[in-house]
């Protein structure tokens, strides 16, 4: 399972699929929950990105 999460098409597609939600997620879900959503989503894209960059 480490392996395949540490694949380059599987950081790309985390990357850039958490980034459209972290980036829609506060048009789309009202108040904190959007903002929370966001947040953690885009958390999560800045460690698949660093991961890219990383190799």
């Amino acid at each position: 399972m480490k392996a395949l999460l540490a694949s380059r098409p599987v950081l790309w597609f985390l990357f850039l699929f958490n980034l459209v939600v972290a980036a829609v997620a506060p048009l789309v879900v009202d108040g904190t929950q959007g903002v929370l959503t966001a947040v953690g989503m885009g958390v999560v894209s800045l460690g698949a990105g660093i991961s890219l960059l990383h190799r």
